[in-house]
C-alpha cells in the first residue's frame, strides 16, 4: 500500500532525501506548472499573432483576387479603348479641316441669308486650339421669323461637311421694328456666340502634344520649388 505524504515532514531544502512517491508528485506538479506558464507566456501570445496573420492573409487573398480579376479584364478593356480611339478619329476626320474652315464659315453665313435671315452681325473670332480639335467662335446677331431660323438650322445640317454648332450666351427676343436693318413686324432677334469646330492635322496634333508636355514639365518644376 502507498504511504500518505505528510507535507510537514518534507524538507524543501533537501529534496533528494524525499520519499520516492513525494519526488514523483513534486515532478508532476512542477511539470504542470511549467506547461501552464509556457502557455501563458508563449503560446497565448502566439495565438494572437496567428489570428492577426490569418486576418492579414485573408485581406491579401481578397486583394489578390481583385487584382487578378482586373488583370483578366485588362486586355478586353485595352481592345475597347483602341476601338473607341479609332471611332473618335473617324468622327474627327468628318469635321472640316483647316483649309475648309474659311469656306465653311462663308457657307454658314450664306445659309442664313438664303433662309431669309438678316445678318446684322456675323463676326468670326480667333481660333482656339484644344487637345485634339480647334474651335472657332462666331459673334452673331440675326433677325428673322421662327420658320426662317428653322430653315437656317436645317440648311446648316445639310451642308456637305459635318458641321457642329454650339450656342453660348444666346438671347432670343422680339425685334424692335424701329431699330436695325429690318422693320418687319413680329420679327425675332437672335444674338450671342456660336462655336464651330474642326479637326487638327498631324502637324498641329504634334505641336499640341509638345506644348502639353512642356506645360506639364513646367508645372512639375514649379512644384519642386
Amino acid at each position: 500500500m502507498s504511504q500518505k505524504i505528510n507535507l510537514k515532514e518534507l524538507d524543501f531544502n533537501n529534496i533528494g532525501n524525499w520519499p520516492q512517491q513525494a519526488k514523483v508528485v513534486f515532478c508532476v506538479v512542477l511539470a504542470l506548472f511549467i506547461v501552464v506558464m509556457g502557455w501563458f507566456l508563449l503560446i497565448s501570445g502566439k495565438r494572437d499573432e496567428l489570428a492577426s496573420l490569418v486576418n492579414k492573409e485573408t485581406e491579401l487573398r481578397t486583394e489578390f483576387e481583385k487584382e487578378q480579376g482586373r488583370a483578366v479584364n485588362l486586355e478586353p478593356l485595352k481592345q475597347q479603348l483602341t476601338q473607341m480611339e479609332q471611332v473618335l478619329q473617324q468622327m474627327l476626320r468628318q469635321l472640316p479641316s483647316k483649309t475648309e474652315m474659311p469656306d465653311l464659315i462663308i457657307d454658314i453665313s450664306q445659309t442664313a441669308l438664303s433662309s431669309g435671315l438678316a445678318n446684322e452681325l456675323f463676326q468670326p473670332g480667333a481660333e482656339q486650339p484644344k487637345e485634339f480639335y480647334a474651335e472657332k467662335p462666331i459673334a452673331l446677331r440675326m433677325v428673322g421669323s421662327y420658320h426662317q431660323f428653322g430653315a437656317f438650322v436645317s440648311g446648316v445640317a445639310s451642308l456637305p461637311r459635318v458641321v457642329i454648332l454650339t450656342m453660348h450666351d444666346i438671347n432670343l427676343k422680339p425685334k424692335d421694328p424701329k431699330t436695325g436693318i429690318t422693320a418687319r413686324s413680329g420679327a425675332l432677334e437672335l444674338s450671342g456666340t456660336v462655336k464651330t469646330y474642326r479637326y487638327l492635322d498631324d502637324v498641329e496634333m504634334e505641336a499640341q502634344e509638345k506644348a502639353a508636355a512642356e506645360r506639364e514639365k513646367a508645372e512639375k518644376k514649379g512644384g519642386r520649388k
